[in-house]
């Protein structure tokens, strides 16, 4: 048995799991959490909680001005942590960290090297949100615990199974790939776990699992995977194609880039930052990106955000099941995707065609863990899954370092 510290940045967060799993483990729910915490408003009003068990042993304000300074954070409240609550912190032999964009270059987890450091610089341009956090938390984990090892789990690793009519875009050939202008998919930990969980509660063997899964959160995304395998998913190139999400516009014309360029006066990066910042539920909303929030709301504005995101779910889902032609199940995950039940209920109800029918009492009592909603007369199954990436972080990498 190892006991794994997993790190997963965002852009002004850092959330961390102590889980402890065997190398030998068949899914990744098999481990076990010692505890969960994040850092969050990192820069700002930056405060640290951690949880074990539901109990909130250490929960600060902290003056981290940066990503590097949240991680040390991080190590210094495990230390504490480790002579008082969860002595197991002791036998921490690895660190295992989460990093959006891997491009081409992994299939895998991979153990750290030089090699590894390069490739995530060069692919930082295409996740600017992700990727040089995630080399400042490597940075700051070398300086406070040079002795540990560190595995790297990539996002875009789950998607490699593409076939090239999924990830080849339709631009002229030798420019595309003169810049490996392709669509590489992300939140792939998220997916593989669905798939795997999904296998294990159904009695399905994972190689003769076809499915879709939504990973439905700030950033969300769909995957169709037939026997086991993605074969097309909704992230691109970045992580801005696709659904509309929290802040993002999701795919949209891309001659409206050039237009507003010219009718505001603005930069491609200007611009881009409204598509990544200012759109999406918050852009539509005028009000919040957290669907929590505006499913209280009561103006129109809320009301469509809430709309047009489940419409984009339905479109997608819909056109991946075409694409796979037959699957077993849809599966629901991530926060948006677990504990909304009108999205849910909007994304099913446009998609009887495909036989699927929901039980409406459990997909409204349904606000968490891993539950079957649809009815028994539903030609396919319609599944909530709670998505844990932090215990598919330590799975993917707990095996290298014992081989």
């Amino acid at each position: 048995m190892a006991v794994v510290l997993c790190l997963n940045s965002g852009s002004n967060s850092l959330k961390f799991d102590v889980i402890e799993i065997d190398s030998r483990a068949k899914r990744a729910s098999e481990g076990v959490r010692f505890l969960t915490g994040s850092i969050d408003d990192i820069g700002k009003k930056t405060t640290l909680e951690v949880l074990i068990e539901g109990k909130k042993p250490l929960s600060k304000k902290l003056k981290s001005s940066d990503i590097a300074a949240a991680t040390e954070s991080v190590f210094d409240a495990l230390e504490q942590l480790k002579e008082n609550s969860v002595p197991a912190l002791s036998r921490t032999e690895l660190v295992a960290v989460r990093v959006v964009h891997g491009g081409d270059a992994f299939s895998s987890a991979v153990l750290l090297d030089d090699r590894v450091v390069r490739e995530i610089e060069a692919h930082s341009e295409l996740a600017p949100l992700h990727n040089p956090n995630a080399l400042k938390v490597i940075e700051s984990i070398r300086r406070k615990k040079p002795a540990l090892s560190i595995a790297i789990a990539f996002d875009t690793a789950f998607h490699h199974s593409l076939p090239e009519r999924a990830w080849r875009y339709p631009l002229n050939v030798e420019l595309a790939d003169r810049y490996k202008i392709r669509k590489y998919g992300f939140h792939g930990i998220s997916h593989r776990y669905l798939l795997e969980q999904f296998a294990y509660l159904s009695g399905r063997p994972e190689s003769e699992s076809s499915i879709v899964t939504m990973h439905l959160e700030g950033g969300s995304s769909v995957t169709a995977i037939e026997n086991g395998r993605s074969i097309e998913t909704s992230m691109g190139f970045t992580p801005l194609e696709g659904l509309m999400m929290g802040t993002r516009s999701g795919s949209i014309d891309p001659a409206i880039l050039p237009f507003l360029m010219h009718k505001e006066n603005l930069s491609a990066d200007e611009v881009l930052k409204i598509f990544e910042k200012k759109s999406g539920l918050l852009g539509v909303s005028g009000v919040s990106q957290d669907t929590r929030i505006l499913r209280q709301r009561t103006e129109a504005a809320s009301k469509l955000a809430l709309e047009m995101f489940g419409y984009r779910v339905r479109q997608t889902v819909g056109a991946y099941l075409a694409v796979l032609g037959d699957a077993q199940a849809i599966v629901f995950g991530g926060g948006i995707g677990e504990n909304t039940p009108e999205i849910r209920s909007f994304v099913c109800g446009g998609l009887k065609q495909w036989g699927i029918e929901l039980d409406s009492d459990l997909n409204d009592s349904t606000l968490s863990g891993d539950v079957c909603i649809s009815t028994a007369k539903s030609s396919r199954e319609v599944w909530v899954i709670h998505s844990d990436e932090g215990m598919q972080l330590a799975y993917e990498c707990v095996s290298l370092t014992s081989s």
